[in-house]
């Protein structure tokens, strides 16, 4: 029975999406129905699965870092995009190494894609230097974000103060249950916002997300040493401890 993985940020969406896949490919076990890009790479890393429906634009990890960093977790993981940018991408999905449903999902494209996705797992197709070739025209071709400026500032509780903390000031966040712990240069308080929320508000060319638990300031980082397993361990600058990064996100580190 075939594996599926599916990350769609909107709900209804990706309900909807469960549901018509589970008319038009019955035989399709649907492991894992994520809401963010951090959560679908640790299922697809977990699961292996034979086929992942990524949404391009997700909180945290874009459906393009997912495919990205899945290809070295899961190499023979078939991808299909879903997307609202047809009049960018359609030139790169029709090269054949991935494929693409567009929003809202019309049953026959649906269709159509599950007989090329079944086609292909029968015939054990990969391309894994197709895909990643694909992944860097679709980066330049796709539009800027037009989602709200990320934040330059938070407030956090210290005992019984409140404190205004600036972004730049944060070394890296660890979750704590349903608040977040926010470790600065002179210190650590805690902001009632989980991880997942404040990955969506955060800039992504500054914070990135290491483990399930952690989003580190990239400009804090002074190095990553894989060890024999593939896990990473990240020294930071000027602190003394080190962070954990998960065998899932080390690809995402290869430019360090």
């Amino acid at each position: 029975m075939p594996r599926a993985v599916i990350a769609e940020d909107e709900a209804l969406l990706r309900d909807d999406l469960v549901q018509q896949l589970r008319g038009a490919w019955p035989d399709l076990e649907i492991v894992a129905a994520c809401e963010d890009g951090g959560s679908a790479l640790e299922a697809i890393a977990e699961h292996k699965p034979d086929i992942a429906f990524l949404d391009i634009r997700m909180p945290g990890l874009t459906g393009l870092e997912v495919a990205q960093a899945g290809a070295e977790a899961s190499p023979a993981t078939q991808v299909v995009f879903v997307t609202a940018y047809d009049q960018y991408a359609l030139e790169a999905f029709d090269r054949g190494a991935i494929d693409y449903l567009l929003k809202p999902l019309e049953p026959a494209r649906l269709a159509a894609t599950v007989k090329r996705a079944q086609s292909r797992l029968a015939s054990g197709y990969a391309d894994p230097g197709g895909l990643a070739r694909i992944l860097d025209e679709l980066r330049a071709k796709l539009p800027a974000t037009t989602r709200a400026p990320p934040l330059s500032w938070l407030t956090a509780t210290v005992g019984r103060e409140t404190r205004l903390i600036l972004l730049e000031d944060v070394v890296y966040f660890q979750a704590d249950n349903k608040y977040t712990v926010v470790i600065t240069k002179d210190g650590e308080a805690v902001v009632r916002t989980p991880i997942r929320e404040l990955l969506d508000a955060l800039d992504a060319s500054v914070f990135r997300q290491v483990h399930r638990s952690t989003i580190v300031n990239i400009r804090m980082v002074a190095s990553i040493v894989r060890d024999d397993s593939g896990r990473g361990t990240m020294r930071l600058k000027g602190r003394n401890e080190t962070l954990p990064v998960s065998l899932t996100y080390m690809p995402l580190f290869k430019s360090l």
